[in-house]
């Protein structure tokens, strides 16, 4: 051994160099070295809702999922594309401020619902199927019911109100929703929807995709919910059911790390490992494998009916006698009518801002908090010892 090997050995290894400098280093200061892997293992339902059934109307079945034992009931009606399931982190925070009942339902065509005629969701069929829902699950003595929407499910709350389907209604909230900005979106919605994958390996990567996307910018949100929107190509089951299968099964499954999952820059744990761990599978852009997860509906296929859900709108929603509250991601979304609505009083309005359109599941805790001052407000129901009022909207 040379002399200056033996220094080398006597002074020990030369010191890190600080963050932001040496072979794994990326640019901005953060480490491409050895990434710790992001769960985007599917969580099961049961850890945001008490129960969930199979309801039959007529020659329909519809899902719904339920939490909270009394207090007014506050029906759930998902986004076009979503399910039920997008409600589950809002349901939990919810219930635990007021004393209140959730009940999200997956709508005609959606999540884990078998309806007789899957792909007519004109308003008047989804308003329809919202009454008969009620009628089957309280009779003739419904509790109180508080309608709650987002986008589509939105403007079927305001035709359900209008058409008197629900005769216990006593409030509505509408999520990010007005008609002149919906309606311009729709000359672009065929475009939106041929830019999405068509398929996926995994429910991992689906998940990923949601959160990667923007769809959804709450992984916690995305884990339950997108698992309502896949189903097999090859059996038609939907992610909901494999998963229900896969845990009862297996009880760890929903726990453990997925092989799959995404990997995200984190400090390199070996300076030799300067590559990060390949992420998931990519998803498909053309058409679905065998064996592979795609769409549960094809929503380009209802496209007839889209403009029903939107137009006359604003006038339909200032028209519904109850207290009214609409919830947005920005102010730039509200038209003329609304405006005028507005300054006069006739609804209140609160804006959650750094949301994206799918408001309920990015902040479900801010949605949360303003579904819970609105009937505490109005006297619906009565807040827990835990529940702080904030400075009431506008």
């Amino acid at each position: 051994m040379s002399s200056l090997q033996k220094k080398v050995m006597a002074r020990g290894l030369p010191p890190r160099p600080p963050g932001g400098m040496g072979p794994g280093a990326a640019r901005g200061g953060r480490h491409i070295g050895m990434a710790r892997r992001r769960d985007y293992t599917p969580v099961s339902w049961d850890k945001y809702f008490e129960t969930t059934d199979h309801i039959t109307v007529g020659e329909d079945i519809f899902r719904i999922y339920r939490a909270g034992s009394e207090g007014p009931v506050l029906l759930l009606l998902h986004g076009g594309g979503h399910c039920a399931l997008s409600w589950a982190c809002l349901s939990t925070i919810v219930t635990s401020l007021v004393n209140c009942r959730t009940l999200a339902v997956d709508l005609r065509g959606h999540g884990d619902s078998e309806t007789k005629e899957e792909e007519n969701l004109s308003a008047d069929q989804l308003a329809e199927d919202i009454g008969n829902l009620v009628s089957a699950l309280y009779g003739d003595e419904p509790p109180p019911i508080i309608l709650v929407g987002h986008s589509m499910g939105g403007a079927i709350a305001i035709h359900s109100a209008v058409q008197e389907k629900v005769p216990s209604l006593i409030g509505m909230v509408v999520i990010d929703v007005v008609e002149g900005t919906a309606l311009d979106a729709l000359h672009s919605m065929q475009s939106f929807l041929r830019g999405r994958p068509k398929s996926f390996p995994t429910l991992e990567a689906a998940i990923e995709w949601c959160v990667r996307s923007g769809q959804v910018r709450n992984l916690e949100s995305a884990k339950v919910s997108m698992v309502g929107q896949v189903k097999k190509t090859d059996t038609q089951e939907t992610g909901t059911s494999l998963l229900e299968r896969e845990l009862a099964s297996e009880p760890n499954v929903g726990v453990s790390l997925s092989a799959d999952a995404i990997v995200e820059e984190e400090e390199p744990t070996s300076p030799s490992q300067d590559m990060p761990p390949p992420a998931s599978p990519p998803p498909s852009m053309t058409e679905a494998p065998p064996g592979s997860y795609t769409w549960r509906i094809d929503l380009s296929s209802t496209e007839k009916y889209w403009k029903g859900w939107f137009a006359g709108m604003s006038q339909l929603f200032l028209s519904c006698n109850v207290p009214k509250m609409l919830l947005l991601a920005g102010v730039d979304r509200l038209d003329k009518d609304l405006t005028i609505g507005q300054m006069q009083g006739k609804f209140q309005m609160q804006v959650l801002p750094q949301c994206g359109h799918a408001v309920h599941e990015d902040a479900p805790d801010k949605v949360a908090e303003a579904l819970a001052t609105f009937m505490v407000r109005h006297r619906f129901a009565e807040a827990t010892a835990d529940f702080k009022r904030p400075f009431p909207s506008c």
